[in-house]
């Protein structure tokens, strides 16, 4: 009778890890890849990064041992220096006012305020609680809150599309002079957002159905998300999942192109 006890609790069990839902949830439909992160556990599991040199997605998946990694911040190529700010372990280790190119830069200058202020994606601890935010970087945390990690990018996509505020667009009696990013083009996307108080959601769009910002705001409207954002897209758009999924949106030799920062998830 015992030994039945024993084969019945362990048959159980089984069946419970065989049902629980994973903590990283991939989805591949359309050319889409919808991750979700879920539950409490994996919000400890999340560290964005930022490479003293650029490198590839798949080389920073390798070094950094993450089980998930995808591009993030916006940065120069020709100086390899941030235009994003990143937080690592409560430790600004990313800041665009130390970039020359941003600072030299007549137009760039001029609207400075508004790049530094763009919207960054936040694992924020309060009370030894973990929970995420989405929110422009001058926007502070609650009073005894800390911010363990967090990412720029922008722009903030849903529920608002910010476009002029955040300077990826300028217009001139209503048309529009100057666009950065191809906001406005269908292009290969990185989106995070979050839903509720346990989820959230990455959305690597792929060449094979590129997207323009305002289709980003309608598929996370649709995904019924609460707020979403963009992090460096385009060519930059890379993931990596284990030894199974390695995506890239430049072809060329099969590496990708090389990147600034990255998000891990362990």
């Amino acid at each position: 009778m015992k030994k039945l006890i024993l084969l019945f609790i362990f048959c159980f069990a089984i069946c419970n890890m065989a049902v629980a839902a994973p903590p990283i949830d991939i989805k591949y439909e359309n050319g889409i890849y919808h991750i979700i992160l879920k539950g409490e556990k994996i919000k400890k599991r999340i560290k964005f990064i930022s490479s003293e040199h650029l490198i590839t997605n798949k080389e920073a998946h390798a070094k950094g041992g993450a089980r998930l990694t995808v591009n993030a911040g916006f940065f120069d190529p020709e100086n390899e220096k941030t235009i994003s700010y990143i937080v690592m372990d409560r430790q600004t280790v990313a800041d665009p006012l130390f970039n020359e190119g941003l600072m030299n830069n007549p137009i760039l200058r001029q609207n400075i305020d508004k790049i530094v202020n763009r919207t960054e994606f936040r694992v924020v601890e309060c009370n030894n609680k973990y929970h995420y935010e989405i929110t422009a970087h001058k926007n502070s945390v609650d009073f005894g809150c800390n911010i363990i990690t967090s990412a720029q990018g922008g722009p903030l996509v849903y529920p608002q599309l910010r476009l002029e505020e955040e300077f990826f667009i300028v217009k001139k009696d209503g048309e529009v002079v100057r666009e950065s990013c191809s906001v406005l083009h269908k292009v290969p996307r990185t989106i995070i957002g979050i839903k509720g108080n346990d989820e959230a959601h990455i959305l690597i769009i792929t060449d094979e159905n590129p997207m323009d910002m305002y289709e980003v705001q309608k598929l996370c409207k649709e995904l019924g998300l609460d707020r979403a954002m963009g992090f460096d897209g385009g060519s930059s758009t890379s993931m990596n999942y284990l030894n199974k999924y390695n995506v890239i949106s430049v072809k060329g030799d099969g590496g990708g192109r090389c990147l600034k920062s990255f998000m891990f998830v362990y």
